[in-house]
């Protein structure tokens, strides 16, 4: 790990400085409803004759009337219609199908395993089950969350009331943690040097983290964009829940794909090196005391 001097001058941010990240993963959690999944307006017809679809593993990031969005493991997304006959099971126990219980237990962030079948208009659950325990945490988690939100609010119109409208940056730090190729998962060693980055900031007055990923030149434009947002989501994530760095002092992460490479991509050295994600600790000048 290695952290950047302090340096003078303006950085070149403004690309990818925006409101802080808080913003989005709070609504997120406060409002269900997901406009990413398109409804059609197509009714379901009678599961009764349907072929039978891929099984769905995952857990529930999105929720959209009668539609919810899996994220699996892979980090893939797959949307699922949810039928007036679907079963819905926790642990042994049904719950029953045609109960409005039925469409409140389908919440955000719950594991669940789902049966599909296929019809026209895509796939539509004829069995979701999940775990009474993991209901039980995505309830705790969207309850907490919530109650989180009032006292991050008050914190974070505080921060922007001094922020204003500026756009310039001192940079306090900075440190890179690297991924194998096509993976977004982080090694043990990048997450002890993500929680010694936080205690770093956690350390310097006014501070807030940009974090940004990148990927090396394999692959196409598309999928490199996508793996480097899902490299720097992993972080965002690890930052937040496990270094326990704030939310709203975190400003909107963005994935760069292949621009700015460390290092050539013509060797496998190169390219490992350009296989990473930039964490900042950057302060504003209006507020920075140290200069």
């Amino acid at each position: 790990m290695h952290f950047a001097p302090r340096k003078s001058g303006a950085i070149a941010l403004a690309a990818v400085l925006a409101v802080p990240a808080w913003t989005g993963s709070i609504a997120q959690s406060q409002a269900p409803q997901d406009t990413s999944i398109v409804v059609e307006g197509e009714r379901y017809p009678d599961l009764a004759g349907l072929p039978a679809g891929p099984d769905v593993k995952g857990t529930i990031v999105a929720r959209n009337g009668d539609k919810i969005k899996i994220r699996t493991a892979d980090g893939a997304s797959t949307v699922v219609g949810i039928h007036e006959g679907t079963k819905i099971k926790a642990g042994g126990g049904l719950f029953g199908g045609k109960s409005k219980l039925t469409t409140d237990a389908l919440i955000n962030g719950l594991p669940v395993t789902v049966k599909t079948l296929q019809w026209s208009g895509g796939l539509v659950a004829s069995q979701v089950t999940f775990k009474t325990g993991d209901h039980k945490t995505a309830m705790m988690i969207r309850n907490g969350t919530a109650q989180q939100f009032e006292e991050q609010s008050a914190a974070t119109e505080a921060l922007r009331g001094r922020m204003g409208d500026i756009d310039k940056y001192n940079l306090k730090g900075s440190t890179n943690v690297y991924f194998d190729t096509g993976k977004w998962a982080l090694s043990p060693q990048a997450k002890q040097e993500l929680c010694t980055t936080a205690t770093q900031a956690e350390a310097t007055d006014n501070a807030l983290m940009l974090v940004v990923g990148y990927t090396d030149s394999v692959g196409n434009d598309d999928y490199n964009q996508t793996l480097s947002e899902k490299r720097a989501s992993t972080v965002i994530n690890y930052l937040q829940q496990v270094c326990h760095w704030k939310p709203y002092r975190m400003l909107t992460p963005t994935g760069m794909a292949k621009a700015d490479p460390l290092a050539s991509n013509d060797t496998e050295e190169g390219r490992a090196q350009n296989r990473r994600v930039s964490v900042n600790i950057l302060v504003s000048k209006a507020v920075d005391t140290t200069m």
